[in-house]
């Protein structure tokens, strides 16, 4: 059994294909570092390996078997989403905010109280971050607001035409759906294949994710990473909805 590799500023992520799950009681867990440095987030994200620890820990890196994805086309829109997403189009106190204030969307994920989980891995070294990369072009928010109210939204990472989701928070029934049925009507429009979801969870299976082997999803990830046509900055609002009506 080979040791799970501690990292320093400098240091390379392991290949997960090759030094994946050395620790078999932590499957999934790849490398640990004492904080997250510079420029260590971006490339973890084209190694295909993410964060997620808690205050008190060191930063654990994960590259999951078999790795949870949701294909835009697959997306579950129901009837009653589509009655949800037309009010929402037609109401003119309604907007779909892109980019706006992504330190607003992050802070309202951390804070957002989820079923059977205490406390939350979106430490202030999360935050900062990724705020990091929203400020390189790389990370990015779509809230859904009403009458100027941030009501639900997530945030999410790029590289390429691959995008990483990452978390959502939900003040008002199905406004966090909203906020995924926009950015996958934005990655059809783009030729995003693949949203990463990273984490199984009946919720997640719910809105037409499925989970993947980790080898598909490295070999998608490499051809996804090339260079893109997609438009920076992401300047979509919501009338990009109108795609699942």
């Amino acid at each position: 059994m080979s040791q799970i590799i501690w990292l320093g500023p400098q240091d390379p992520f392991p290949d997960p294909l090759t030094h994946a799950d050395p620790d078999p009681s932590v499957p999934g867990l790849v490398a640990v570092s004492e904080r997250i440095y510079p420029g260590q987030l971006a490339r973890a994200y084209q190694t295909g390996i993410f964060p997620w620890y808690s205050d008190n820990q060191p930063v654990l890196w994960w590259s999951p078997d078999p790795r949870m994805v949701l294909d835009p086309a697959n997306f579950k829109c129901s009837d009653s989403l589509k009655k949800h997403l037309r009010h929402f189009c037609q109401d003119p106190e309604s907007e779909l905010l892109v980019d706006a204030d992504f330190g607003a969307v992050v802070r309202a994920c951390a804070t957002s109280k989820r079923k059977d989980q205490d406390g939350t891995w979106i430490t202030h070294e999360i935050m900062e971050a990724y705020t990091a990369l929203h400020e390189q072009g790389h990370a990015h928010s779509i809230a859904v607001a009403h009458q100027g109210q941030l009501i639900g939204g997530l945030y999410c990472v790029s590289f390429g035409a691959m995008v990483f989701g990452e978390s959502m928070f939900s003040y008002e029934t199905n406004a966090s759906k909203l906020a995924l049925a926009a950015l996958s009507a934005w990655c059809l429009q783009n030729q995003v294949s693949m949203i990463d979801c990273q984490q199984e969870t009946a919720h997640l299976h719910s809105l037409g994710a499925a989970p993947i082997p980790r080898t598909e999803f490295l070999a998608k990830l490499q051809t996804s990473l090339n260079p893109s046509t997609i438009e920076r900055p992401w300047t979509f609002n919501k009338t990009i909805l109108a795609h699942w009506l």
